[in-house]
């Protein structure tokens, strides 16, 4: 059996790819061992499916993004944007609504993008194998990629790895891709959890285990000059660390042993705040402080310390300001991340020295490497989906 194009993964990247070089009258086999079809977009967005952004700067697309080369990704975010995007889902029908910060979701089900999908790759008559497991690969520079699959031996003078990192393994993340790759004397970006909840071990963190549940918005901090990197978002206290989408765009960027630093209450002068109660009130520092922070938080902050036990006019003016201080440049180190199994999105990936950034085409003839699978991680908030989009869409233009 012989194709113009195999494409391996029916994720996003896959899906997208495959539809657009049928439309453009490539044959196209696409395969994937998942039972199931697209299922990272079937859960994203808490079944909405975070689609794309459209703040996204298409002057500037790699400041949401990162990668040992953050410029590779800007060639093909430059040539396909959101808002091309938005027009093919406009066209299938898909309602969407904006949520935050330029992030958006399907009014209904994410099911309906894979719908989409689905539909642009019988438009261009994709041969679609799903579950089909793939197993050796050969090339020759006369035939082309040999590919051998559950389904039969299958030959392409082109191949499209669109497999995806290791995050969340419980729906087939694999390491395939990077194993095709090693085959091929490509290099790979040492893989790591991103976009992923952080922990925070030892008896220090009991305190705060108790929070769980508790979100607020925070500014949260990691690195140091060139290096600082800062984000203004909700944080989410769990009982093994922390959450929410502070966290998991911080993670993306956190080094392990290195502290974050985070202010509770950002654009507040806590210090004057509590200065100024100090000569109006008799109220217990706590209740002081619940008007600026979250009553929790503010109990778990006072229950510390026995000097802030007490109404907030006997307080010493050392005391409240160490406490505005903790509150307003809180710095903690943590031990590690929730792994794969809780990662959005994996980091790291085919080094993107081995590809071109117009086509997506590796430095070994024919053999192409697009969405996850690629060392560009984007921030949360459908970037990642976006370089799905527009790294299928360079790819299969130049197939």
């Amino acid at each position: 059996m012989s194709f113009d194009v195999v494409v391996i993964g029916a994720g996003a990247a896959g899906l997208f790819c495959a539809g657009i070089a049928g439309q453009r009258g490539r044959k196209v086999l696409l395969l994937d061992h998942g039972e199931r079809i697209a299922e990272k977009i079937r859960i994203s967005g808490g079944g909405r499916a975070n689609f794309t952004n459209r703040e996204l700067d298409v002057r500037a697309p790699q400041r949401h993004f990162i990668g040992d080369n953050p410029h590779f990704c800007r060639s093909a975010l430059s040539r396909y944007t959101p808002q091309q995007f938005i027009e093919l889902v406009q066209r299938h029908g898909i309602a969407f609504h904006e949520k935050h910060k330029g992030q958006l979701f399907c009014d209904g089900s994410s099911q309906q993008i894979i719908d989409m999908l689905l539909a642009e790759c019988a438009g261009g008559g994709v041969d679609h194998w799903q579950p089909c497991s793939v197993g050796e690969i050969g090339f020759s520079d006369q035939a082309g990629y040999r590919i051998e699959t559950s389904r039969g031996t299958v030959h392409a003078p082109k191949l499209v790895v669109a497999t995806g990192g290791l995050s969340i393994p419980q729906i087939g993340a694999s390491d395939f891709g990077y194993r095709l790759a090693a085959q091929f004397g490509l290099r790979v970006v040492a893989p790591r959890p991103a976009l992923v909840p952080l922990t925070f071990g030892g008896e220090g963190w009991a305190p705060y285990a108790e929070l769980a549940g508790l979100a607020l918005p925070v500014q949260i901090e990691t690195g140091t000059k060139k290096e600082r990197t800062v984000f203004l978002e909700d944080l989410l206290f769990t009982h093994r660390g922390l959450s929410g989408p502070a966290v998991l765009q911080i993670s993306s960027y956190w080094q392990p042993g290195a502290p974050l630093t985070l202010d509770f209450a950002p654009g507040v002068d806590i210090g004057a705040a509590l200065g100024e109660a100090k000569q109006r009130s008799r109220k217990r520092i706590g209740n002081e402080l619940a008007a600026l922070v979250p009553a929790r938080l503010a109990d778990a902050w006072v229950g510390q310390d026995a000097a802030l036990q007490r109404p907030i006019n006997e307080a010493a003016d050392r005391a409240l300001a160490a406490l505005a201080e903790r509150i307003g440049r809180w710095q903690i180190t943590p031990s590690g991340t929730e792994g794969y199994k809780k990662a959005e999105v994996t980091a790291g990936g085919i080094d993107t020295r081995e590809l071109s950034s117009q086509t997506m085409e590796s430095k070994q003839r024919g053999l192409y490497f697009i969405g996850e699978v690629v060392d560009v991680t984007g921030w949360l908030g459908g970037y990642n989906f976006q370089w799905a989009w527009a790294s299928a869409h360079a790819c299969a233009h130049a197939l």
